[in-house]
């Protein structure tokens, strides 16, 4: 059964469906250009799929059936990103915002259909898989409109498809298929346009069955490993391997392997 959840902006819609919490960039009439509000709207959402512990995973999609997300809406620039203060309170809360998504507990999926470009690609590197429908289109026009891009979205990217994509993607401008993305480790599948919901609840599905302290356990270490040698916290990484062992689902995933039967995981 699905719920809504309040939001103070309309640009945004939140619910959850079963195991599945849905956030939706909800811009359709800029092909879901993200304002400032849906930022600051973000970590609320995410808030709320956390508390629940029915949710399992979180899926990230975009409103109508021809884009993701195409970045920021430039409309708004001279209104948030003028003046050096306004540029950095715009810029912590979409970084705010990134981190609430790329460091939940929950795992995470981007479903793209159609234009997934400039920050649509980065909210994507966000989520922990990225599934796509057959006609996506990606790409990063920075290097057309003259801005500037962090270390650490070059980085971001660059750990996911490695510096000689990054190098074709800035350079070029250009816009990459969805089969051209797959071929450089962009996205994790693609599917048929008239499958890719279907499909995403598939995986939401399996993933929901297993267990979620594993889960966890897994990207925090997927996380910390991809950080630079000196920076990854090993002992946090091994102090969550441990929580797996010492739970009570470690003890259902064993009896159920005895059993021959599915495992009933309560994350915890």
């Amino acid at each position: 059964m699905r719920e809504d959840i309040a939001l103070p902006t309309p640009y945004m819609i939140a619910y959850t469906e079963g195991a599945i919490g849905w956030m939706v960039f909800n811009n359709p009439e800029r092909r879901n250009a993200v304002k400032a509000a849906m930022w600051e709207a973000i970590p609320a959402i995410m808030d709320r799929f956390e508390a629940d512990p029915a949710v399992r995973v979180v899926v990230i999609r975009g409103a109508g059936e021809s884009t993701f997300i195409a970045g920021a809406d430039i409309s708004e620039f001279e209104q948030h990103r003028a003046s050096p203060e306004a540029l950095a309170k715009y810029e912590a809360n979409s970084d705010e915002a990134a981190l609430r998504i790329a460091h939940s507990r929950l795992p995470t999926i981007a479903m793209i259909r159609g234009w997934c470009i400039g920050g649509g690609v980065g909210l994507s590197l966000d989520c922990d898989l990225r599934i796509a429908a057959v006609g996506s289109k990606f790409g990063v026009p920075a290097t057309r409109l003259g801005l500037g891009y962090w270390a650490s979205g070059v980085k971001r990217l660059m750990d996911v498809v490695g510096p000689a994509h990054v190098t074709e993607i800035f350079f070029t401008a250009r816009h990459f298929s969805a089969e051209e993305a797959l071929a450089m480790g962009l996205i994790n599948r693609v599917v048929p346009e008239a499958e890719l919901e279907a499909y995403v609840r598939s995986y939401c599905a399996m993933i929901a069955e297993n267990a979620p302290l594993t889960i966890q356990a897994v990207k925090r270490t997927v996380q910390e490993l991809s950080a630079s040698s000196t920076a990854a916290d090993i002992a946090e990484c091994d102090r969550l391997v441990q929580a797996c062992f010492d739970s009570e689902d470690y003890v259902e995933g064993r009896r159920a392997f005895m059993e021959k039967r599915r495992p009933v995981f309560r994350g915890r």
